[in-house]
């Protein structure tokens, strides 16, 4: 779990074990609310891993309500207004071609000076590359642990 003097090193690289969703989403909520400026995030992790956990604390350390954030897995982006605005994207129903990405505009969410961009499944962007994002893989260590790596 996050402790007091870590969080100025987590966003150079992180490794970090929660045991449970709550310590998940704490350990998100911190990251959320240190930012300061756009930021990318790339999660990776099995289906139920807690990725839209994670999302959902970096939510609400942004000001924004994490009960309203929900894996946009049918509507691909959902956007949420807060100290900053979050993108959240969901791409496991998309081929990834570069169609599929263009239609997205995530380009234009990257451009955006106050946006923080969270992307489940990045495996899906295929050739798409997004420079200086935040690559977190979140894996069961057990029944409710987690294992976080957060590299950039």
């Amino acid at each position: 779990m996050l402790k007091s003097g870590d969080l100025q090193n987590l966003m150079a690289t992180g490794e970090f074990i929660t045991n449970s969703a709550e310590e998940t989403f704490e350990l998100a909520y911190q990251i959320g609310e240190s930012l300061t400026g756009p930021t990318v995030f790339l999660l990776h992790g099995d289906l139920g891993a807690g990725k839209t956990v994670f999302t959902k604390g970096i939510a609400a350390g942004l000001d924004i309500d994490p009960a309203e954030v929900n894996s946009p897995t049918f509507t691909l982006v959902n956007q949420h207004d807060g100290r900053m605005k979050l993108y959240h994207l969901d791409l496991y129903r998309i081929e990834g071609g570069p169609r599929e990405i263009s239609a997205l505009g995530l380009e234009e969410m990257l451009d955006q000076p106050d946006a923080v961009v969270v992307i489940e499944w990045p495996e899906r962007l295929g050739g798409f590359s997004i420079p200086g994002a935040y690559r977190v893989t979140i894996s069961d260590s057990g029944v409710e642990s987690r294992h976080i790596l957060i590299v950039l």
